[in-house]
């Protein structure tokens, strides 16, 4: 028999987990508000090289580099917000209704906001809510695990 799968599995730490999730989530968000422009602008001073022209592959202009940068860090930031927007998706239809109603709607909601609008009450929202963590967690790779031999507070 295999040694792995006598080992135990490791634990999940619920607390770390919500955080990374939620912090995810908030993140996404800013990057929809902001309409994902990165900020960078290229020098306009000039610059002088003493080094000769060569054919390579390297840019010379900073502007050049700054467009590329820009490109990359937006599409990454696109592909950033799909993939959380992709595994919001997958929820049940009230779990999902809770996280675009918190995090994605036109306006900042507080969680007191959300649940009073959802029509819950404040235990049933925690509880859907940390659900909802735990599958987007799952989802999106981003579990906590508690080091082994740690001991608790």
């Amino acid at each position: 028999m295999n040694a792995w799968f006598l080992s135990a599995p490791a634990q999940i730490d619920v607390q770390a987990t919500q955080r990374r999730v939620k912090r995810a989530l908030d993140l996404a968000r800013d990057f929809i508000r902001m309409g994902f422009h990165p900020g960078w602008e290229a020098r306009t001073t000039a610059g002088w090289h003493a080094s000769p022209v060569s054919v390579t592959n390297r840019f010379r202009s900073s502007t050049e580099e700054v467009a590329v940068r820009n490109a990359t860090i937006e599409q990454e930031r696109r592909e950033f917000v799909e993939q959380i927007l992709t595994a919001v998706n997958r929820l049940s239809t009230r779990e999902r209704e809770l996280i675009l109603t918190r995090w994605f709607d036109r306006e900042d909601r507080t969680d007191i906001e959300a649940y009073i609008m959802l029509n819950l009450t404040h235990s049933s929202y925690y509880r859907l809510r940390n659900s909802a963590f735990r599958k987007l967690a799952g989802a999106l790779g981003m579990e906590v695990y508690a080091e082994e031999g740690r001991e608790e507070l």
